[in-house]
């Protein structure tokens, strides 16, 4: 597993600065219209505890979802109900 650089700035919600951009997967939809999109970067501010996404990343992920033919690649994923 490679090590991710770590990116501080300023939090767009409180103003602090030590804000960290991680890259995470986020989920949309259910079922056979379940898409997973990974290495989305999102900004975790530990001064307010926001977690939150840019306008910029927004408009990426809407555009992935709407085109998700050429985006995206078909992986077999095992799914785990929480009982």
């Amino acid at each position: 597993m490679s090590e991710q650089q770590e990116i501080m700035v300023t939090c767009d919600k409180c103003g602090k600065e030590g804000a960290k951009i991680r890259r995470v997967s986020k989920s949309y939809g259910e079922g056979a219209a379940l898409l997973v999109i990974e290495n989305v970067p999102v900004i975790s501010c530990p001064t307010c505890r926001e977690t939150h996404l840019t306008a910029d990343t927004v408009q990426g992920i809407n555009r992935i979802k709407s085109d998700r033919q050429s985006h995206a690649v078909a992986r077999p994923v095992p799914v785990a109900i929480f009982a």
